[in-house]
């Protein structure tokens, strides 16, 4: 059976930090936090993969980790962004300042091996940033716009040792995230 697949870089640890940063929007109508404890880095969204394509795979994300050539290294979170505008937003987020150089060289790696082996390139630039809500409607839009051109918040510094493969179950309450893989940097 199929599994749906993302390769991250998890915030293990920031998930009190996850949560002041979600405070001003977590009254909002129209806007739903995310679970601070499953709080991550995208580096590729894989979509539904098959138990034939995973050997291949993990295969491909050793490989990647590898030739990106990323010790483990501090990441700092901080500062609101959203996507894909202020004018239309459907993600609030916060990015990364220290450590986003290396997060990009990871997801390039990770681009450059998933492709060779058949999984579709992304559609749109790689931005480094943590997904803490998601908007349904633009309802609280000048909220959400005011919250973000004010004063930047600082989720917190972390050590990345490790990427992961991780599969991610929609539910009713949310997705639930489980990982398949590490990958040691």
């Amino acid at each position: 059976m199929a599994r749906r697949l993302f390769v991250s870089v998890d915030l293990d640890g920031l998930a009190d930090a996850v949560r002041r940063v979600q405070d001003p929007l977590a009254d909002l109508p129209g806007v739903d936090p995310v679970d601070p404890e499953g709080v991550h880095v995208t580096l590729k969204f894989l979509g539904e993969v098959g138990p034939a394509r995973l050997p291949g795979l993990t295969d491909a994300l050793e490989g990647a980790v590898g030739s990106a050539a990323v010790g483990p290294f501090e990441a700092a979170f901080e500062g609101y962004g959203v996507f894909p505008s202020l004018d239309y937003i459907s993600v609030v987020w916060v990015g990364v300042g220290a450590g986003s150089a290396a997060l990009a060289r990871l997801h390039e790696a990770v681009e450059r091996e998933t492709t060779a082996i058949g999984f579709d390139p992304e559609d749109h630039d790689f931005t480094p940033h943590a997904t803490v809500a998601r908007v349904r409607d633009a309802r609280s839009k000048s909220e959400v716009q005011e919250l973000v051109g004010g004063e930047a918040p600082t989720l917190g510094r972390l050590r990345v040792e490790e990427v992961r493969l991780t599969e991610s179950t929609l539910t009713d309450d949310g997705p639930v995230y489980e990982t398949v893989e590490s990958f040691p940097l």
